[in-house]
């Protein structure tokens, strides 16, 4: 992998992970159950990272 590809993958995980934390606290502070809010947040993580790669990969 290119150098590029790598830092585009960090920044796809990074991206990612930050709003499937924000999802998760947001589910969370709106009264759902813990589990669940993880639930929520990890949909969130995959969802963000697979629109995002699929951009990218549409790009090249």
């Amino acid at each position: 992998m290119s150098t590029l590809q790598v830092l585009t993958l960090f920044l796809a995980l990074s991206m990612a992970l930050h709003v499937g934390c924000g999802a998760a606290f947001t589910a969370w502070r709106a009264g759902t159950h813990p589990g669940t809010a993880l639930l929520i947040g990890g949909s969130a993580t995959g969802a963000a990272c697979s629109l995002f790669l699929a951009a990218v990969s549409a790009y090249h």
